[in-house]
């Protein structure tokens, strides 16, 4: 399976997708929504986008509101530093499947990983 981690900061880039390697995922990583949109045009599918709220270029809502309306299906979830209850609340309803934290737990990666093996079985 392979998982996209969008995100502005290089160090968040690498712990996500040292997480999701230690479970045996494929990862590729970029540094704002609109290349995560790019590589969907382009062809690429992903089983999981992990998507930063805050970024420059194009934004994790934007980004994710552009996926959906593109007919992406695949698991979104935004990652945030944010604590603002709207601002969350506007991120999830851009198209999201879930909201966490970050940077990501081990238990919020055993999760996710958990919630795709059920939905691609």
């Amino acid at each position: 399976m392979l998982v996209l981690v969008v995100d502005d900061d290089a160090i968040v880039r690498r712990i996500h997708s040292m997480f999701f390697k230690k479970h045996g995922f494929e990862t590729m990583a970029v540094e704002n929504g609109q290349e995560a949109v790019n590589l969907y045009r382009s062809g690429t599918r992903f089983h999981l986008v992990l998507m930063d709220m805050e970024m420059p270029v194009m934004d994790g809502p934007k980004a994710t509101r552009e996926l959906r309306a593109m007919g992406v299906n695949s698991m979104i979830v935004g990652i945030t530093s944010c604590d603002k209850d709207e601002e969350r609340q506007a991120f999830l309803e851009a198209g999201l499947d879930n909201c966490y934290n970050k940077p990501l737990t081990t238990n919020v990666v055993v999760s996710l990983v958990q919630d795709l093996a059920n939905k691609n079985q």
